[in-house]
């Protein structure tokens, strides 16, 4: 990711808490910035909110001081996101962690199945 320009949507389950921040920039949402980066608010974690029970979501609001109205327009954006990414409107491209020698096969391959781009990278041990 290049220091300073807007992350990847295609790769938000991987964002960094420093691509969190940048996002919620672009999302007019970027007053949160220093707080979800205290909390490690990352792609991973944003991923799981869709998960969680109305207690953790509560708690988080909560942990991250946030009004309603920009709870909900979070929650939009990262649905907006998603439902883009499965239907394939997102930019193919090849993964920062695929090989460049990879790069023609992963992009045959994504373009064929829009929805295998939308993975978990989380490794169990």
């Amino acid at each position: 990711m290049n220091k300073g320009q807007s992350p990847e949507p295609l790769d938000f389950f991987i964002w960094t808490v420093e691509d969190v921040g940048l996002w919620l920039e672009t999302i007019n949402l970027g007053s949160y910035r220093q707080i979800f980066k205290e909390n490690g608010v990352n792609g991973e974690y944003l991923e799981g909110m869709s998960m969680s029970t109305t207690e953790q979501i509560l708690r988080f609001i909560r942990r991250c001081h946030m009004k309603w109205g920009d709870f909900i327009t979070l929650c939009k954006e990262l649905r907006r996101i998603k439902v883009a990414c499965l239907k394939g409107e997102q930019k193919v491209r090849r993964p920062w962690w695929a090989p460049a020698c990879l790069s023609t096969v992963f992009l045959k391959v994504a373009k064929s199945n829009r929805q295998s781009r939308v993975v978990s990278l989380k490794l169990e041990p």
